[in-house]
This record gives C-alpha cells, sequence and structure tokens, in this order.
C-alpha cells in the first residue's frame, strides 16, 4: 500500500516594517519596542497565533543568507483539498483555490474584560491554489504585503509586512487501532478506503497495586492508626500506584517487533490523589535487537495541577556509543476531557530550514527554484528488514513532521489513530515503534487519572487476573 498524501502548507518569513521617526530623548516607549502579532488562518481549520517581529524601515529583510524560517503550518489530508475544491466549485471560485487570511495586530495578546487586547493594524490575504499541489512543492507568495491605513502615523500608518507562503508534498503513513490499546486490539494500516492489517498488540498488567477503591485504610480504628500511625502513612503511598502495564507489538507472523513498557509507576503525590510534575510515572519503548529488547525512546506523563490537562515529555535515547542523554522531541499538555492530538515535530518553528524543493529555493532568493528533495524514504509500504535505521534518526538533517497519535479523553473510548512521517520510517518495525509510542501515551491518559476515580473496567479485569 502506498502511503496517504498529505498538504502541509506554511508560512515563514514573518516580519512588519513601518516608517517611524527616531526615537526623541526621553519620550517614553518607542514603538519599535510594542509587541505585535498576527493571526493566520487556512480555510476553517485552526487559526495559528504567531508573534511578529517589528523590524525599522531601513533595515533590509530577509537576509539573502537566511533560510526560510517556518513559523505556522497547516496539514491537509486529501479529504481537506478534496473538500476546499468542491467548496470552491460550489461558489463559482477557481477550482481548488482557497485564502490564508492574516490579521495583524499591535499590543499585547490575551483578553480584558472580554474585548482582545491587540489593536487591529490590517489584514493580507493571500490565494493558496491546491490544484497539483501533492505531488510538487509550490510558493504561492514571498515578499512585501503594504497593510495598515495611508495618511496615519507610527503603528497606525502605512507599513509593510513580509510573509512566504509555500507548501510541500507531506506524505504518511496511517495507521489504526481497532480497539483500545489495553484490549489487545489489530492495528489496520489506512490507505484511502482501504485497510490492511499489519500489527497486534497484547496488553499485560504485572504486579498492579492500584487498590485506591479498597477503603479498607479508612475503616481502620482510632487505636490502630495510633499503633501503627507510619505504617499506615507508608501503605497508603503505596497503594496509591498503578505500575507493571505494557504492550507488545506483534506483526502478522506473530513475532515482537516493539514494547512500550512501564518502567516507573505512576504514583500519587503524598497528601494528594495526583501523579505530579515532579514524580512523572514513565514508560521506555523498546525494539528488537541481537535477540533483546534495546531502548528507544522514554516517555513520561503527570496530571498538571490546577487544570485537567495532562502533561508529557518524549526523548529518543541515542545509541550506545553516543555520550549524554537522551534528546527531546515533544513536550505538551493534553486536555483529560476532550482528549487531543500527542505530536512530534521536527524543527518547524524553531528557525530551521525546510528540506523541501521549495523552501529550499526560497532560501536562496529563488522562489521558482526547486532543489532536490533530501527524503531518504520508500515510495511504498514499509516492510520487515534488518536494518532498524539506529544512529540515523533523528540526528539525520530532516526537519519536519515526524508523528502524531489521537488520544481521547477520560471516560471516553479511544481508538488511537496514528500518522507517521515517511521520513521516519524505513521498515515495519520503526512503523511499530510509534505504534508502541501511541498505545502509551494513550495509557497514560488512565494512569494520570485521579486516585479517587475508578479505573476502566479493562483496566479492571486485567488487576483481577
Amino acid at each position: 500500500m502506498d502511503p496517504c498524501q498529505f498538504v502541509r502548507v506554511s508560512v515563514g518569513n514573518l516580519a512588519l516594517k513601518i516608517p517611524m521617526a527616531p526615537r526623541p530623548a526621553r519620550s517614553g516607549v518607542h514603538p519599535l519596542m510594542v509587541p505585535c502579532y498576527c493571526k493566520i488562518y487556512l480555510d476553517n481549520l485552526q487559526c495559528k497565533t504567531i508573534s511578529l517581529p517589528l523590524i525599522p524601515s531601513e533595515n533590509p529583510f530577509p537576509p539573502s543568507d537566511q533560510p526560510l524560517t517556518i513559523s505556522a503550518s497547516f496539514e491537509l489530508s486529501k479529504s481537506d483539498v478534496d473538500r476546499i475544491s468542491s467548496k470552491s466549485i460550489f461558489k463559482g471560485k477557481n477550482n481548488g483555490t482557497c485564502l490564508l487570511k492574516v490579521e495583524i495586530y499591535t499590543g499585547r495578546r490575551g483578553t480584558t474584560c472580554g474585548l482582545s487586547s491587540g489593536k487591529l493594524l490590517g489584514k493580507v490575504t493571500v490565494p493558496v491554489d491546491l490544484n497539483g499541489v501533492q505531488g510538487r512543492a509550490c510558493v504561492f507568495h514571498n515578499g512585501w504585503v503594504e497593510v495598515g491605513k495611508k495618511g496615519g502615523k507610527g503603528l497606525n500608518g502605512l507599513g509593510q509586512v513580509h510573509l512566504t507562503v509555500v507548501s510541500e508534498p507531506d506524505p504518511r503513513f496511517v495507521f489504526e487501532f481497532d480497539g483500545e490499546p489495553e484490549c489487545s486490539p489489530h492495528v489496520f494500516q489506512v490507505e484511502g478506503g482501504r485497510r490492511q492489517p499489519v500489527f497486534s498488540c497484547k496488553f499485560s498488567c504485572r504486579n498492579s497495586m492500584d487498590r485506591n477503591n479498597n477503603r479498607s485504610l479508612g475503616s481502620e480504628t482510632t487505636s490502630s492508626r495510633n499503633w501503627f500511625g507510619s505504617l499506615g502513612s507508608y501503605r497508603d503511598r503505596v497503594v496509591k500506584e498503578r505500575k507493571g502495564w505494557s504492550v507488545t507489538v506483534h506483526d502478522l507472523s506473530g513475532s515482537p517487533v516493539a514494547l512500550a513498557s512501564m518502567v516507573t509507576p505512576f504514583v500519587a503525590s503524598p497528601g494528594s490523589d495526583r501523579v505530579n510534575r515532579s514524580n512523572p510515572g514513565a514508560w521506555l519503548i523498546l525494539r528488537p535487537f541481537d535477540g533483546t529488547w534495546k531502548p528507544w525512546g522514554r516517555l513520561e506523563a503527570w496530571r498538571e495541577r490546577g487544570s485537567d490537562g495532562l502533561g508529557y515529555r518524549f526523548e529518543i535515547l541515542p545509541d550506545t556509543h553516543m555520550d549524554g542523554s537522551g534528546v527531546l522531541l515533544a513536550e505538551s499538555t493534553l486536555s483529560t476531557h476532550k482528549g487531543g492530538k500527542f505530536k512530534i515535530e521536527g524543527g518547524y518553528g524553531c528557525g530551521s530550514s525546510v528540506g523541501s524543493g521549495a523552501a529550499a529555493g526560497v532560501a536562496h532568493g529563488h522562489p521558482r527554484r526547486r532543489a532536490r528533495s533530501q527524503s531518504c524514504s520508500p515510495a511504498c509500504s514499509p516492510h520487515g528488514s534488518g536494518d532498524f535505521g539506529y544512529g540515523l534518526w533523528p540526528f539525520m538533517s530532516y526537519r519536519g513532521f515526524v508523528m502524531s497519535s489521537t488520544v481521547e479523553g477520560q471516560d471516553k473510548c479511544g481508538k488511537p489513530t496514528v500518522e507517521i512521517g515517511v521520513q521516519s520510517v524505513s521498515c515495519s518495525e520503526d512503523a511499530a515503534a510509534f505504534v508502541a509510542l501511541a498505545a502509551a501515551i494513550d495509557l497514560s491518559m488512565d494512569a494520570c487519572r485521579l486516585f479517587s476515580h475508578k479505573m476502566r473496567k479493562e483496566l479492571n479485569q486485567h488487576q483481577d487476573q
């Protein structure tokens, strides 16, 4: 099966330039010190709010040797492109064309008394023609656009905003669990309307001590508490933990190809019912190597204090011959109520150059020049091989989408959908490692549940066994 076709529309090299008089002596805050930001919209996709640097009018921008710096990106699946195309036809517009809108604000972000704190300076629109973008890189705009009011003064005067809008193919392998990870589901690879089984998962729970529903400690008499006060405190700390969970990923032949194992128990902090950031639980993602398991990545998770957030941190573990600790790839928060998407990106938004042809051309001042892609991924579905690619990823020069996985909120049936960039997959074992990671982040939602709440029945059944 071929990978699913995705398109990434990126906006970068953002800057605002407004003519203004030199700063008088003792005049207070100079306009260049005023914060600016912009809101970027593409069709009906999520809004991106990005800081906008304000530069002097005499400064050249961008420098000729500066690579394309991505500030915001939008991911479009084939269904998204088809939807935009059909909507454009219905409205009588050019087939496949939508508008990228940029609203420029001065002032600080946020709201005051329910009103936006920022002041709208102006709007910029860039037509984005999605015809044929799934197979090639495109540059839709690269340069300055006038914004503001003519005749205005200072930040209200007519200025210019610089932006670069590009698109590039972003093919991904898509995998779907046919059940919750704790139910030992099968995993299907999806392309279009076709679903093909590629993996199976086996969940196990060893020596789990989550007995928070047992209130025997609360029914102890006062005298027994006095006799065993310190012991009771110790027991209360011990029973408020969840440990021993693991998910083994098997290929179609039944051979184990990846493992997610809970190596640090999820323990409630003293005097509380939650797993705190100061003492997170942890999973180790392992891959087979020379007849044993080799650590590949480490996932930590906890419950954010004062919110319904599930905090997480994922780092890749270097080869044994390399010195140093793990390389941090992702750190963010998911809503325990609504869920969200666990995501790993390599370099976007951090000032890194993009390895696509369009971005490489823009970086050297040639918007229409295309360079050879740096992708070393196969054009077909991942297959088993002995080359695990250790030492190549993520230390290679590629920057872009790596992996994402859907995570449902607590008390909701979660069947993760995993997307993996083709640059991150050289064999089926690569894909299996990401599938195991997706299972671990999904199970972390349950592992970080408040200890005053009951566990899912599927996890309780394994505990009884």
